[in-house]
């Protein structure tokens, strides 16, 4: 299936679509030059349900679990999330803003979500990524930086200090870097 508003173009083969409601269109001439890097589990350190997608997709029920009341009523998107098992699931096109990065600046620019992606690893804190998480996210990245003139990639942390820790202390930057170079 495709969005309705569906731009021609798909980022990879093999990526899950799934519909968020959560984007708007990017401000006049503000092209995508930054790749934001997150980490999430819902319910918090458990992976595998389907928290994040009701999140996305405003479908979370509070009654579910604890956590959720405080946060059913959110309303973000990142353009990407990545499973531990590998899979790749898009919810916004990347043409799009997806609501994921906040208040937050990169080299003196407010509002990452104007001129941003964000790939959302299925993740936490304390525990390490998978390894094909790194791969799929260095496929994913190759893509990206094929169709877009990306300047840098980041970490949520690093353009919301102070206010968000993803993706966190385990995720392996050197690993990555190898991943990409």
């Amino acid at each position: 299936w495709f969005y309705p508003f569906h731009t021609g173009r798909y980022a990879m083969d093999g990526v899950t679509q799934i519909f968020s409601p959560n984007f708007d269109s990017r401000p006049d001439g503000a092209g995508v030059s930054l790749v934001v890097i997150h980490a999430i589990s819902l319910p918090p350190d458990r992976f595998g349900g389907s928290g994040v997608e009701q999140l996305f997709t405003n479908c979370l029920d509070p009654a579910e679990h604890p956590y959720y009341s405080g946060i059913h009523h959110l309303r973000v998107s990142a353009h990407y999330l990545i499973r531990r098992t590998g899979e790749l699931i898009e919810f916004v096109p990347p043409e799009l803003r997806a609501w994921h990065a906040g208040v937050s600046s990169w080299r003196g620019r407010e509002r990452c979500n104007d001129f941003s992606v964000g790939i959302e690893l299925e993740g936490c804190d304390t525990l390490p990524f998978e390894p094909v998480q790194y791969e799929v996210l260095a496929d994913l990245l190759a893509d990206l930086c094929g169709r877009f003139p990306v300047e840098g990639v980041t970490g949520h942390s690093d353009i919301a200090p102070g206010r968000k820790t993803d993706p966190g202390p385990r995720f392996d930057w050197e690993r990555f870097r190898r991943s990409v170079a």
